[in-house]
């Protein structure tokens, strides 16, 4: 089973990217869907997640500006991102977790943010 995650790339300042995660293969058990990022020399950190009753919760910095959401039936999550900024920069991550406490996580895209 892979997390495979695409759509980064190089935007100017005040644009917008959408990235997506598909899994390959089945994941039993997934409860909750997520975004993180790590710019260099910083730690990961969380950019949003999504839950199975569709709850969903946002970093600090992205609030207002990125979207996750998620297709079940092509079991895929999204990361909406508007009013890209250049501390936005970092390679995106999705992951997955599971009611049974393993975490699944796909191999990153890079967004860079130019000013």
């Amino acid at each position: 089973v892979q997390l495979q995650a695409c759509g980064g790339g190089l935007v100017q300042a005040g644009g917008s990217l959408r990235l997506s995660c598909a899994t390959s293969g089945k994941i039993n058990g997934v409860n909750v869907r997520g975004w993180y990022r790590q710019a260099p020399g910083k730690e990961r950190e969380l950019v949003a997640i999504i839950m199975n009753n569709g709850i969903t919760n946002y970093g600090d910095s992205v609030k207002g500006r990125f979207t996750i959401s998620r297709d079940i039936r092509k079991n895929t999550v999204y990361l909406q991102m508007n009013n890209l900024k250049p501390e936005d920069t970092a390679v995106y991550f999705c992951n997955h977790k599971t009611n049974y406490e393993k975490v699944f996580w796909g191999q990153g895209t890079q967004v860079t943010v130019s000013s």
